[in-house]
């Protein structure tokens, strides 16, 4: 079994940068799979980016490519996503999940075998 908690939402001005962080406790971190999921209200919760176990392999949704950047530390159990020139369009509450199988990322968010309970960023304009 994997928890996953998610770390560095708030409050921040459109054009800042933000890094979040999902620390995994439990012995397959890095056996798994991870990325970051947002919803905002009234839509439904999309993938933005994920990660291979190694961390060699990512994959990055054309709305943040470019601004965002997922990476991984497995000696920390921590997968981390670096979030630049944000804008207004970015205020959601971000998930961490992890998933056995790298694939399952993009057959949705039913098929993640894991969930965080989500950190809110807030973007103001």
């Amino acid at each position: 079994q994997v928890q996953l908690e998610e770390f560095g939402g708030g409050l921040v001005q459109a054009g800042d940068s933000l890094k979040l962080s999902c620390a995994g406790l439990g012995r397959t971190f890095s056996n798994l799979g991870v990325g970051w999921f947002r919803q905002s209200p009234g839509k439904e919760r999309e993938l933005i980016a994920c990660t291979t176990r190694s961390g060699e392999t990512s994959y990055h949704a054309d709305s943040v490519q470019g601004r965002f950047t997922i990476s991984r530390d497995n000696t920390k159990n921590t997968v981390y996503l670096q979030m630049n020139s944000l804008t207004t369009d970015d205020t959601a509450v971000y998930y961490c999940a992890a998933a056995r199988a790298y694939g399952n990322f993009l057959a949705g968010s039913y098929a993640m075998d894991h969930w965080g309970k989500g950190t809110l960023v807030t973007v103001s304009s």
